[in-house]
């Protein structure tokens, strides 16, 4: 326990000047990006009452990164790095600000906001590759697990935070305001960003093609076997896992009887579990037993969601909300280290498309998926099913890796996974 509050442990990232700048810009940045996820959510849902219009608007947000990560991984590696980020983020503001133009003028549509949604994908599409590379840049080699942690941490708690502001916003003054906070919000990360100083870097100039250096990247990512299984194991939590948040606000309204409030505390609930799996994980000094660990934690989020098909109650929800957040976060922290440990750094951006794709880019065909079946067998019964295979999928992992990974094992011989 005293590890969690161990500055030259759990917090040493925080050393770096670079770091620091960017965690106070980042989570003042991400409170309103989780208040504008919340608010729309809650917007499309009260202007239609569909679930399935749900599931097109989490397609629509996220479907892009499937798409074009890979533009985004090789911009990453092959353009500046601080400049891409300081890009993405501009445009990020910018649409948050038109968001609320639309909202609080009374003219917003469901179709207003898919098409926002869209766009905002497109972004995330080549935010997420660039700026997970930029990490070395702020840290160096030796603290970027820690670093990779404690940003999923911030993540997290500006997710704990964001959705229970975003609720009593939406109740005191409306949807707008939440959009409109947001985009005030980027212009902290952009003076942060603005503030560092980075080693002037140019990127690799090559004459390969975006798609074949994409391709190059996928094809290490699953000629390394530590790094293929992880991702396939994260990508089934993503499909079906992590489509809860999709329910959310069916939940709050229809079978908790609450409202935006409820919807609030619920997100917020699953933050809080988030903070404490990242900053459980970035107390680690040493990154063996990596496959075990996944599996654990897949495997806890599989039979929270089973929980969570069958509650009732709404603090039943918020407890388990939190166990899944924990687990789901610390798999994905476990996910993106190992990858980051074992990648060189001119694929790193490339591998990070790879990982985003897979993790990310998967979630609107599993959004689709969840609105479709939940229309039909209702929200509970596909959280139950979700969660069955998500268990499924954790048995494969553990019978063909973890069962594996010993000193005599297939793949310990094969790809030194021992070490992972």
């Amino acid at each position: 326990m005293n590890a969690i509050f161990d500055l030259s442990t759990r917090f040493r990232a925080l050393k770096h000047r670079n770091f620091q700048l960017f965690i106070v810009g980042q989570l003042i940045s991400l409170i309103g990006t989780w208040m504008q996820t919340t608010a729309q959510q809650w917007l499309v849902y009260r202007l239609t009452g569909s679930v399935a219009l749900l599931g097109v608007f989490g397609f629509a947000n996220q479907v892009p990164m499937l798409l074009l990560a890979w533009m985004g991984g090789y911009a990453g590696d092959r353009y500046n790095r601080h400049r891409g980020v300081i890009v993405t983020q501009t445009c990020s503001m910018l649409l948050a600000f038109a968001l609320a133009a639309l909202t609080l003028t009374h003219v917003i549509r469901v179709w207003h906001l898919i098409v926002i949604a869209f766009l905002v994908g497109i972004v995330n599409a080549f935010d997420v590759p660039i700026r997970q590379a930029f990490f070395v840049h702020m840290v160096g080699k030796d603290d970027l697990p820690n670093a990779i942690a404690l940003n999923s941490s911030i993540f997290n708690g500006a997710r704990v935070i964001g959705p229970a502001v975003a609720g009593f916003t939406i109740v005191l003054v409306g949807e707008g305001w939440c959009f409109f906070l947001n985009g005030v919000s980027f212009i902290a990360v952009l003076v942060a960003l603005l503030m560092m100083r980075i080693e002037r870097s140019e990127g690799q100039r090559a004459e390969e093609s975006p798609i074949r250096s994409f391709i190059q990247g996928f094809r290490f990512a699953m000629s390394d076997v530590p790094i293929r299984s992880a991702l396939l194991l994260l990508s089934v939590l993503s499909l079906f896992g992590l489509q809860y948040a999709v329910f959310l606000p069916i939940y709050a309204k229809d079978i908790l009887h609450g409202g935006a409030k409820a919807l609030g505390l619920l997100m917020s609930a699953a933050g809080v579990g988030a903070v404490l799996g990242a900053l459980q994980f970035a107390a680690r000094t040493q990154y063996k037993g990596l496959t075990r660990w996944m599996a654990t934690t897949c495997t806890v989020c599989g039979i929270a969601l089973m929980v969570i098909a069958a509650a009732r109650t709404f603090w039943l929800c918020a407890v388990v909300l939190f166990v899944v957040g924990f687990a789901a976060t610390s798999q994905m922290a476990a996910t993106n280290t190992m990858i980051q440990r074992r990648v060189p750094d001119e694929m790193r951006s490339r591998l990070m498309a790879v990982y985003a794709t897979m993790f990310m880019g998967v979630q609107p065909i599993g959004a689709l998926i969840a609105g479709g079946v939940a229309k039909h067998l209702g929200a509970p019964y596909t959280l139950m099913a979700f969660g069955s295979i998500v268990l499924i999928g954790c048995m494969v992992f553990i019978m063909r890796v973890v069962m594996k990974v010993s000193p005599g094992g297939a793949v310990a011989a094969r790809a030194g996974a021992t070490s992972e």
